[in-house]
């Protein structure tokens, strides 16, 4: 039985990949590397900010070097900050999707962003009340494709008083539009309902449902298929 839906942030609920594709070529280039447009989207998806930086050093035959790294990751915080002063625009659909996701199930989000952007974004978008749970970047020690931000979110799922009996990650669905983030999912034992917002579907295939975006999801097969 479905009792819980965990969604991924950035491209799922907010449009906000080309941004972040755009700052982490700018970050880049302040160490004399370059990322295109399909490298981000194959390989930088669903790390977080120091797990972009870690592969950038990787991917160029270099040891990370902390220091700088964590002196970029503040770069692109600021910067980050700076474009999302008023918000970003939602991902169409997403709004009335998690409105209504909200009045049938407990719904988290388990994202490699910090906390502080997801908690000003969504209040921007008028969702923040809808969560009951965030998992976020600042909570965890390694990025998607581990699924440690989805573990972090059941955990702090099952905490909550209400659940009896207690809430099994099979029971919780993963919204993802990442190609690894649906790794991440199905590493923590959920399964994911990936839509085509950053990638084309074949590339999300290995995902239990997919589909191009938030109008088109059907809710009562995909119930069914939890039942």
């Amino acid at each position: 039985m479905l009792r819980a839906i965990i969604f991924d942030f950035d491209g799922v609920i907010v449009d906000s990949e080309n941004l972040i594709f755009q700052l982490t070529q700018q970050m880049a280039a302040q160490e004399g590397w370059t990322v295109t447009e399909d490298e981000y989207f194959r390989d930088y998806l669903a790390l977080d900010d120091r797990g972009i930086i870690e592969h950038l050093y990787q991917s160029h035959g270099r040891p990370v070097d902390v220091q700088r790294r964590d002196e970029l990751v503040q770069w692109k915080f600021e910067a980050y900050q700076k474009i999302i002063r008023y918000g970003l625009p939602a991902m169409p659909g997403a709004v009335d999707f998690i409105k209504a996701a909200a009045v049938r199930y407990p719904i988290a989000i388990a994202s490699g962003s910090l906390r502080v952007e997801i908690e000003h974004l969504l209040g921007k978008l008028g969702l923040r009340e809808c969560f009951i749970v965030l998992a976020t970047a600042d909570d965890c020690a390694r990025s998607k494709p581990d699924p440690e931000v989805y573990l972090k979110a059941l955990d702090r799922l099952r905490a909550r008083p209400e659940w009896e009996p207690p809430l099994e990650a099979a029971e919780c669905l993963a919204i993802e539009d990442a190609p690894l983030g649906v790794v991440a999912a199905h590493r923590a034992g959920m399964r994911c309902l990936a839509l085509a917002h950053s990638r084309p579907t074949d590339e999300l295939r290995h995902a239990d449902w997919v589909f191009r975006e938030f109008s088109e999801v059907d809710m009562r097969k995909i119930q069914t298929d939890f039942s």
